[in-house]
């Protein structure tokens, strides 16, 4: 039977953190069971730094962007010998549950966790990126999504009284979904991400931008994820191949922070009220991911999404391109 549990979060913030946090501590003190808090993630599992938790503790908080546990990448979680000594900890706090919150690596930490200790543990996916593997949405997508629209409805203004073409730098290294939802939603002429890179010479972005001012366009708007390159290295290729006059903006962790949005916060909520109903269920050795799909909550084991990788949204892609004929 599970008596007390820890919850952290880890790798990058994300907008709704909090409302999760907030979620697992009430849910889990209301079934009885006590709350520990890991200040700093894994970096803070390994140095011991666990703080007792109660309802007074999540107070005012939902409506903060960021984590108040903090969070601390750590590259010596990864060594063996190291955890060791973090598993030490967890046993010497009675800790027999525990609760991630965060992104791929993040759940991948925790897999390794209940692997190599037996304690049950559940995953709560929060990310700007949205490239978690098993749900059509991370914690903070949203939140980050609205960041972008309202830097381009800002600079859309600008680039029509100045007739220029404007490249909007979002985050996303490895992925583009961000720069695919900010770029749709905001009515970009072009989205640049790195699934799709036939699409990101020099001479095809330029084929694009000289049609529309063929039609009387007088301005034009790239959204671009950094996986993609340098936003003013391309400003400069696309100012020296076409002729027009091109500026950049990156908005780089600006789209972490801030207030979250309210689906960033109810996602937040929803899945920390279920993290807590599952892990309250699980016997040692199992390991569990919450998740969203088709608008419905779902619980899955972790070892069916481990390791596998989430796929872009090729439909909303091609759909752009008709839209920004």
């Amino acid at each position: 039977m599970i008596k007390r549990i820890a919850v952290m979060t880890t790798g990058g913030d994300a907008s709704g953190m909090n409302s999760a946090i907030r979620a697992v501590v009430r849910t889990a003190i209301a079934s009885g069971v006590e709350v520990m808090g890991i200040i700093e993630g894994l970096h803070g599992l390994l140095h011991n730094q666990f703080i007792p938790m109660d309802m007074a503790s999540v107070g005012g908080i939902i409506n903060r962007g960021g984590t108040i546990l903090q969070t601390v990448r750590s590259k010596d979680f990864y060594k063996k010998e190291v955890r060791k000594i973090a598993y030490d900890y967890l046993l010497d706090r009675k800790i027999d549950g525990l609760i991630s919150i965060g992104g791929d690596g993040s759940r991948r930490g925790l897999n390794v966790i209940t692997r190599e200790t037996g304690i049950p543990s559940c995953f709560i996916p929060a990310s700007i990126d949205n490239d978690v593997y098993g749900t059509d949405y991370t914690i903070g997508f949203d939140s980050a999504v609205n960041v972008g629209l309202d830097a381009i409805d800002k600079i859309r203004d600008t680039a029509a009284s100045h007739h220029r073409i404007f490249i909007v730098e979002v985050m996303g290294r490895e992925h583009g979904f961000l720069a695919l939802e900010v770029g749709l939603t905001g009515g970009a002429e072009l989205i640049l991400i790195p699934e799709f890179k036939k699409d990101l010479k020099i001479s095809s972005i330029a084929a694009v931008l000289n049609s529309g001012m063929r039609r009387g366009k007088n301005s034009s708007i790239i959204v671009m994820a950094e996986g993609v390159g340098h936003s003013a290295a391309l400003a400069e290729k696309i100012e020296k191949t076409t002729g027009f006059e091109t500026r950049y903006t990156v908005l780089g962790y600006i789209q972490r922070g801030g207030a979250p949005t309210s689906f960033s916060r109810k996602l937040g909520l929803t899945f920390g009220y279920e993290a807590v109903k599952c892990l309250l269920k699980l016997k040692r050795k199992r390991s569990m991911m919450v998740g969203m799909r088709c608008n419905e909550v779902v619980v899955m084991e972790m070892k069916s999404v481990i390791g596998k990788e989430r796929g872009i949204d090729a439909a909303a892609y091609n759909m752009n391109k008709v839209f920004s004929l």
